[in-house]
């Protein structure tokens, strides 16, 4: 699928900033009905204007995206442009089968690609900061243990580790996370370039992004479990599953010693043994 070869409207193809900005508010914004069927023709037949009329649809939502990140001293017309790649990133996965609506999706790709430029380019973290602060920048996306908002636990745990202040790990967030966009406009004016993402309906499931990152983790759960299990000798394993891996609740050590006719010290040092074994095993497929 080929989209990044799209005409679309680029700051660098028009006169000035301005007129860009004039040009993408021309673009309708889709109802539910007409962005389904534009995602669908693109996965069905490939139809690269299904995918242009989606993407130009959603250039507003890059460029109100764009100015949460100011604070960085960056061009807007540089962000912008990172985060058009993204949104082109983000129609080439969307699925409209999955009942939620492409900016919602679209924000996660938009943002990651926006963070990478800051991540390349920020002044500050080249010059003005600390050892410490920088170790932070470049580490608090990976460190953290969803999309969602740092929570307090996380907080410490994250300062703790980077040797950095609490207050220190927030305002890092803050400012990789940019400024929350308006849900609804606080303007009447038919004019006005502001983006309101309420317009849209959202699904109440997880977003995709979050899904396949749930399923890849426990695919490779399982996998591991399974690889780990199949390590182990016969009576090992026959272990592991009758005291672990049971739906009911598992055999104790002398029902296990019964039936191997060996102690129940021997069973639990058995036990001990395999687990060791298959948490050295697991820790290399994470």
């Amino acid at each position: 699928m080929i989209i990044n070869a799209l005409i679309i409207p680029t700051i660098s193809s028009l006169d000035s900033f301005d007129q860009y900005m004039r040009t993408i508010k021309a673009f309708p914004v889709l109802t539910a009905e007409e962005e389904y069927a534009l995602a669908t023709k693109l996965r069905k037949d490939n139809d690269l204007e299904a995918a242009k009329g989606l993407i130009v649809s959603h250039l507003r939502l890059v460029a109100s995206i764009a100015r949460g990140y100011a604070g960085y001293g960056l061009p807007q017309s540089d962000l912008i442009q990172e985060g058009n790649i993204g949104l082109m990133k983000a129609v080439k996965r969307f699925d409209p089968e999955r009942g939620v609506r492409l900016v919602s999706f679209a924000m996660h790709w938009i943002k990651a690609e926006m963070h990478e430029y800051i991540v390349r380019n920020w002044r500050l973290v080249k010059t003005a900061t600390t050892k410490a602060q920088r170790k932070l920048f470049f580490n608090l996306r990976s460190m953290k243990e969803g999309l969602g908002t740092l929570q307090p636990d996380e907080v410490a745990r994250i300062a703790r580790e980077l040797k950095v202040k609490p207050q220190e790990v927030r305002e890092m967030e803050y400012r990789m996370n940019g400024q929350e966009i308006a849900m609804d406009s606080q303007s009447d004016d038919d004019n006005d370039d502001s983006f309101s993402p309420i317009a849209y309906l959202q699904d109440e499931s997880p977003e995709p992004s979050e899904l396949l990152e749930s399923q890849q983790s426990e695919k490779i759960q399982t996998e591991g479990l399974a690889n780990a299990l199949s390590s182990l000798d016969e009576r090992s394993r026959r272990v592991v599953e009758a005291r672990w891996l049971t739906e009911t609740s598992g055999a104790t050590l002398h029902d296990l010693a019964a039936e191997f006719g060996v102690s129940a010290e021997r069973i639990r040092q058995i036990e001990q043994k395999a687990m060791q074994k298959m948490k050295g095993l697991l820790a290399t497929t994470h």
